[in-house]
């Protein structure tokens, strides 16, 4: 009785471990799979830029300033927990050039710049936010 015990316990063992074996690779695959999922961004609005302070910095989109060539593309990337957006002009007097709507944290922006000039924009949720493309 007790070597049919011992047998048994034995094989469940054995079954639990290869189990656990073939749910961790699968884990360890899908969650590689959406780490390469990252979008990398020219302009980030990191954590917390919710909140007012990062004027005082310029950290509310960093960097806050960007020098690009014409024709080239700027991508922005929410990497806050809170709803950003990335639109043209000031808060005040919106310039309806590009408006990325509302970005969910970790949702990305791209627009491209055709002709030199400055290119000011802003949050619409949070009018503290702020930058600036310059294409020449």
């Amino acid at each position: 009785m007790l070597k049919k015990i011992t047998v048994i316990g034995t094989t469940v063992l054995v079954f639990l471990l290869i189990v656990g074996l073939v749910v961790s690779t699968f884990y360890v695959e899908e969650n590689s799979e959406e780490s390469e999922q990252i979008i990398k961004g020219d302009v980030i609005m990191p954590t917390k830029v919710s909140r007012p302070g990062c004027e005082e910095t310029n950290r509310c989109y960093v960097p806050s300033s960007i020098t690009i060539n014409p024709g080239k593309q700027v991508t922005w990337v929410n990497e806050d927990s809170a709803f950003h957006s990335v639109t043209s002009g000031f808060y005040d007097a919106p310039t309806n050039l590009f408006d990325s709507g509302y970005l969910d944290p970790f949702e990305s922006f791209t627009f491209t710049f055709e002709e030199s000039g400055t290119y000011d924009y802003f949050c619409t949720l949070h009018p503290w936010m702020n930058g600036q493309v310059i294409v020449e």
